[in-house]
């Protein structure tokens, strides 16, 4: 029996610009729930009962959230790492800790209860696990022989690889390997280059199922995506007469569904929404609570983080709003180019493959737009941008602009 975890969640975030300016990237939604919640809730099927969190970067928001674990039936401790030395150090921040087999997990990486089941049964081996992907390049490459690690090379092999999926199962072991490591060329101590140490006694296993790195902000909207795909009818809200609703869907508490609106599911809606009159609410639309989608808006396979409204004659698709966002009447954001091909942003400024065909904006917390505004596919706003009416917004803004 595993009984212990470790979670990776110090880091900043900084590919998740411009949600993680004011969010830790674990706690960014996954079908309304965080993804370190989504992370504790498996482990703790699987039988974990202690968890070790380790935390650097908005650390209260973190502890905030989850306190001591006792409503998520776990005991949860906290580790600071006040400096960021890489995944090496992060992990052997343990050592003294634990003295027996744990879980570690990247705290941006998606996992279910089959798969922790899989690394149990190789209990008294260290174990990776890995995936394979259909571009390598933002990866770390992994060759194994014989269910044993061989390689791991950081990055830049493209075209299908598999690929270290950043779970594992550790025993004491790890600990002398780390220490035996120099900094790599980027000043870190790297996780990898321990397991490389020891590779011949790397247990390596394929990760079953959908798998995902939320590594980029339009990665939240794909996990998002295939998350609802398993929600079941829930109704803790109240539906108005002559509202339609199709497929699966979760409406929270206090929420009302006013007459005219329409919503085809899966769709998740959050507490304290007031959803129409006469709105389209449409398949992977994810409303983390306290949104308002009004008269005449429709909202496709998009993300509403807290408190975020597109409350007249919007259109809103395959787009991820931060919070407290308000898009004024008349806003559109496109989601799909004439040309229809896959979308490239600027982000952090550098030209970006999104392997997506559509995209709409990604913008962050505290935004506001005039009436009209047009918001072209692939956008990225920084947060607290006041855009006036009337304008037409393409391409990269950074946080506190104004765009008139």
């Amino acid at each position: 029996m595993i009984r212990k975890a470790l979670i990776l969640a110090a880091g900043k975030g900084k590919r998740m610009w411009p949600l993680t300016e004011n969010t830790p990237k674990p706690l960014l939604p996954i079908a309304g729930k965080s993804i370190i919640e989504n992370q504790i809730n498996e482990l703790t099927k699987a039988g974990v009962k202690e968890i070790n969190i380790l935390i650097g970067y908005k650390m209260n928001k973190i502890s905030d959230r989850l306190r001591d674990g006792k409503h998520l039936d776990v005991k949860i401790n906290y580790i600071i790492q006040t400096k960021q030395k890489g995944t090496g150090h992060a992990v052997n921040q343990m050592k003294g800790l634990i003295e027996e087999p744990f879980y570690c997990l990247n705290g941006d990486t998606l996992i279910d209860q089959k798969n922790l089941s899989k690394l149990k049964e190789k209990e008294s081996e260290i174990v990776m696990m890995t995936t394979t992907v259909r571009d390598g390049s933002n990866f770390g490459a992994v060759k194994s022989k014989n269910g044993h690690l061989v390689s791991i090379k950081e990055k830049g092999v493209s075209g299908k690889t598999s690929i270290n999926a950043g779970i594992y199962l550790f025993n004491e072991k790890i600990f002398p390997a780390i220490n035996s490591i120099k900094k790599s060329i980027r000043g870190e101590y790297e996780l990898t280059d321990a397991l490389e140490k020891i590779a011949s006694d790397v247990h390596v296993l394929e990760y079953e199922g959908f798998w995902k790195d939320i590594g980029s902000p339009w990665d939240l909207i794909t996990a998002n995506e295939k998350a609802i795909e398993q929600i079941k009818n829930v109704n803790k809200g109240k539906i108005e007469k002559n509202v339609i609703i199709k497929g699966t869907n979760y409406i929270g508490k206090n929420t009302i569904i006013k007459s005219g609106t329409y919503i085809e599911g899966p769709v998740w809606i959050g507490d304290n929404c007031t959803i129409g009159p006469n709105s389209y609410i449409r398949n992977g639309t994810v409303l983390c609570g306290n949104n308002k989608v009004g008269a005449a808006s429709e909202v496709k396979n998009t993300i509403f983080m807290k408190g975020a409204n597109a409350p007249h004659h919007n259109y809103v698709g395959d787009s991820i709003i931060g919070k407290n966002c308000n898009l004024g009447s008349g806003t559109k954001i496109a989601n799909l180019r004439l040309d229809k091909s896959e979308i490239i942003v600027i982000h952090r400024g550098k030209k970006t493959e999104t392997n997506r065909r559509k995209l709409g904006a990604i913008i962050g917390d505290e935004t506001k737009t005039g009436i009209n505004t047009s918001i072209n596919s692939g956008t990225i706003i920084g947060t607290n941008v006041k855009i006036g009416p009337n304008a037409t917004v393409s391409g990269t803004y950074e946080s506190q602009s104004t765009i008139i």
